[in-house]
């Protein structure tokens, strides 16, 4: 078997791992930033009892003003407005809770790729001995370094997707939050 090849398609996992956390952390970061910005709007408009323009693309501004525009004529029993409510509540959450998993199931297959590629790597050292007769102890040092580096790329990938999972995680909270008080204010 090829231990070698092996270990090398563990490192491009983790890499690919990496990047792949790497772009989700980026595209999260400026969804959150631009709801931030679209959340500030809607407290200033609420502050000033002008209702939300329904033309605004994002899904914030959309759910505030779908649920303002469901209460004006003042018809609907109350049930039906907390129904309401708690629909768009869900499409927003889901929507600030995208792709989060993806980041989840890296920090725990991350070390798991990392210690497979460490297997793989001291396998093929042991291979490469048993094969060549080798006895230089440098040689094998080096094979089992080189092994090592893959449970130190894993735990890195994993910790950087843990750190960018909590942050990204808690940014979501707060802006379900913030749409939780938007429909408090709002609710008539």
């Amino acid at each position: 078997m090829d231990f070698d090849r092996l270990h090398a398609l563990t490192f491009a996992a983790l890499y690919v791992c990496a990047a792949l956390l790497t772009f989700i952390l980026i595209e999260r970061v400026l969804y959150f930033g631009y709801l931030g910005i679209k959340a500030r709007r809607i407290a200033a408009v609420l502050r000033e009892t002008v209702p939300v323009a329904a033309t605004e693309r994002d899904v914030l501004s959309q759910s505030v003003a779908e649920y303002v525009a469901f209460q004006a004529p003042g018809t609907e029993p109350r049930a039906r407005v907390d129904d309401l409510s708690n629909a768009l509540f869900l499409r927003v959450d889901t929507r600030l809770h995208a792709r989060l998993w993806i980041l989840d199931t890296i920090v725990t297959a991350a070390p798991l790729l990392g210690l497979l590629g460490t297997i793989f790597g001291i396998m093929e050292t042991f291979s490469s001995l048993s094969a060549g007769g080798i006895s230089d102890p440098a040689m094998v040092s080096r094979g089992i370094g080189l092994a090592l580096q893959a449970t130190a790329l894993g735990i890195a990938t994993a910790l950087y997707g843990l750190l960018s999972h909590n942050a990204l995680h808690r940014q979501a909270e707060h802006l379900a939050d913030e749409f939780k008080m938007f429909l408090l204010r709002t609710t008539r």
